[in-house]
């Protein structure tokens, strides 16, 4: 059961530090309101390291919070058994965090006229809808995450999760502006549901479920691709 605990406890970490981001730049009459792109980069590095470091030897396997980065796993470890459990836990822990940003936020929110502005603060969108490029984006940025996460080597000191921040923050240097860099289901798809059963509603709420199912599907055929070639770069004994 630590394994699915730890990946509730870490998702809710991850998505309440990320989305609180987003929320806190993007929301009206927050203080922080448009502190930019940096802010968003830096901020959600450290959303993404901080349970990282914190759950990785609570849960006894390594930690996720993505059904991409557990996948991936798998693929390179041969063990499934615990993945179905491990992503149901990882979406339960993004819906979780994002009702409780939504509760924070609700002033903001309602403060806040613009649906897609709110919207965008718990999931993403792309700067130019255009179904394949933006499928490329996530899958290319999440190739990036999971490749280099397998490179890291097996019994690490947990300090080495620190360069997950590294890894994020160029993610989204070179991709956010493209299509938000979701490259994680529990991190866009869980709130994208949660904003629409719980955010205070201005109307219509537009779930933009047309580009949705991009930011849940291309992460995790990224991941395994990833996954495979580190497999067959592994056969080919391409590491020390």
């Amino acid at each position: 059961m630590s394994v699915y605990v730890g990946e509730f406890i870490g998702t809710i970490l991850l998505v309440l530090l990320g989305d609180g981001v987003c929320c806190n730049v993007s929301l009206n009459k927050s203080g922080f309101k448009g502190g930019g792109a940096v802010h968003i980069l830096i901020g959600w590095g450290m959303a993404v390291m901080v349970p990282a470091f914190a759950m990785s030897n609570f849960t006894g396997c390594p930690s996720a919070f993505n059904p991409a980065v557990t996948i991936g796993i798998a693929i390179r470890s041969g063990d499934w058994s615990t993945v179905p459990g491990q992503i149901v836990a990882q979406m339960l822990g993004g819906f979780v965090g994002a009702a409780i940003l939504i509760l924070l936020y609700s002033d903001h929110i309602k403060a806040t006229a613009e649906d897609d502005v709110v919207r965008g603060c718990f999931c993403t969108a792309p700067s130019i809808p255009n179904q394949a490029l933006n499928f490329l984006s996530e899958f290319v940025a999440t190739f990036v995450l999971v490749f280099t996460l397998a490179l890291i080597p097996a019994g690490s000191d947990r300090t080495v999760w620190v360069l997950v921040y590294g890894v994020i923050v160029a993610c989204g240097a070179s991709f956010g502006g493209l299509t938000g860099y979701a490259m994680n289901a529990a991190r866009d798809t869980a709130p994208r549901i949660a904003y629409l059963c719980l955010a205070p509603n201005f109307g219509k709420k537009n779930g933009n479920w047309s580009y949705g199912w991009i930011p849940a599907v291309a992460p995790i055929c990224g991941g395994i691709v990833a996954s495979l070639l580190y497999n067959a770069l592994a056969a080919a004994q391409m590491f020390g």
